[in-house]
C-alpha cells in the first residue's frame, strides 16, 4: 500500500543528494525549505490503494445518503417450542404398553408407528401412531407400563419455534402486536428478523414481567429450544436527510471521522454526528451526500493512516 509521504521522503531524498555537490546553496536552505513544508503534516492525506489491495482490504464503499433510522427496545429472553405445533400422544385404548419404538431426540414422520399397546378390553396390540412430523421431546412410558389417559410421548415440530422476551411494565406502552424484532442469539452470532406476535394480557408475579412473543422459522434447526437471546423491538423510526453505516465512523485526532473515496484515494474527513441506532449514524457536517464512503473495512484504511503519521514522525 503506499501513502502520499512517499513523495515527501523522495523529496527529502534528492535535497541530500544536490547537498553532496559543489552548491552555492546556503548549508540552512535545506532546513528552510522544510520549515515551509511543516505547517502541512496538519493535514489529512489521502491513502491511494491498488485494486488489489481494495479487494484483499475487504473494503465496502457506498454513497452517503437518507437512511431510517430506527429507535428499538432491548429485551432479553428464551427460545421455546412452538406450542401450536406440539402433540401429547396417548393410547386410544386403555391397555398395556407391549414396544416403545422411539427414544427422546429421534426424528419422526406424521403417521409413524411410535409404541404398541395392547388393549385390555380385545386384548388386540394396536399401534400409536405419531399425530405429526416432528422431534420426540418427552417420554412417559417403557414396555409393561400400562396406558391410561397420560401421555405416553410428546413430539414436537420445531421447524418453527417462539422467542419468548420479557417485558416489563415501563416499556409495555412501546411493544405491541405486528412490531419488527432482530432477534440474536446471546451466544454463537445466530440472528433472524421476525415480528411481535402476542404479548401476553397477564404478568408474573414472580418475575413481574409479560412475555413478548416472536415467530421464528426454524428450519435450519439451529434455534435450540432452552438458549437465551436477545431481541430488537423496533418501536419508531426517524427519516434523517444524510447518514452512514456505524462501520464507516472512526476515532482519528479529528475526532469522529470517515474515509472518503476521492479521485486521489481515500481521504479521512471528520464529521459531526447526530443519531444513532446501532446500524446508521446520523451526518450533520463534514461530507454531503452521494459522496462515497467506506463502510466496512475502514479501521484497514485506520491503521494504514497511522503508519504514515508514524513516518512523519522520523
Amino acid at each position: 500500500m503506499k501513502i502520499s509521504v512517499h513523495a515527501a521522503a523522495a523529496a527529502f531524498a534528492l535535497l541530500g543528494l544536490v547537498g553532496c555537490g559543489e552548491s552555492q546553496t546556503p548549508p540552512a536552505a535545506p532546513a528552510a525549505q522544510a520549515d515551509e513544508h511543516e505547517p502541512e503534516r496538519g493535514h489529512a492525506e489521502a491513502l491511494k490503494l491498488t485494486p488489489q489491495a481494495r479487494e484483499a482490504a475487504g473494503l465496502v464503499v457506498a454513497p452517503a445518503g437518507p437512511a431510517s433510522l430506527v429507535e428499538t427496545v432491548p429485551l432479553y429472553g428464551l427460545i421455546k417450542p412452538n406450542a401450536e405445533r406440539m402433540r401429547s400422544v396417548t393410547a386410544r385404548f386403555p391397555g398395556v404398553v407391549r414396544s416403545v419404538s422411539v427414544k427422546v431426540g429421534d426424528t419422526v414422520r406424521q403417521g409413524q408407528s411410535l409404541a404398541s399397546v395392547e388393549s385390555n378390553e380385545s386384548l388386540q396390540v394396536y399401534s400409536v401412531p405419531s399425530p405429526l412430523g416432528g422431534v420426540v421431546t418427552e417420554r412417559f412410558t417403557n414396555p409393561g407400563e400400562q396406558a391410561e389417559s397420560s401421555p405416553l410421548l410428546t413430539v414436537a415440530d420445531l421447524s418453527t419455534v417462539w422467542i419468548e422476551l420479557s417485558l416489563f411494565p415501563r416499556d409495555r406502552g412501546r411493544v405491541q402486536v405486528g412490531q419488527r424484532v432482530r432477534v440474536q442469539a446471546t451466544e454463537g452470532g445466530l440472528a433472524a428478523d421476525g415480528k411481535v406476535v402476542f404479548v401476553s394480557p397477564l404478568s408474573s408475579s414472580a418475575t413481574q414481567s409479560l412475555t413478548a412473543r416472536v415467530l421464528v422459522d426454524n428450519t435450519s434447526g439451529l434455534w435450540t429450544p432452552g438458549l437465551y437471546v436477545r431481541g430488537e423491538v423496533a418501536v419508531a423510526e426517524a427519516a434523517v436527510p444524510l447518514a452512514v453505516p456505524v462501520a464507516a465512523l472512526q476515532d482519528l485526532e479529528a475526532g469522529a471521522s470517515v474515509f472518503v473515496d476521492t479521485p486521489e484515494g481515500f481521504e479521512p474527513r471528520a464529521v459531526k454526528t447526530g443519531r444513532n441506532d446501532g446500524r446508521n449514524v446520523e451526518i450533520v457536517e463534514g461530507i454531503s451526500a452521494g459522496e462515497n464512503v467506506v463502510g466496512e473495512g475502514s479501521f484497514v484504511l485506520k491503521a494504514e493512516l497511522g503508519k504514515g503519521e508514524g513516518e512523519h514522525g522520523h
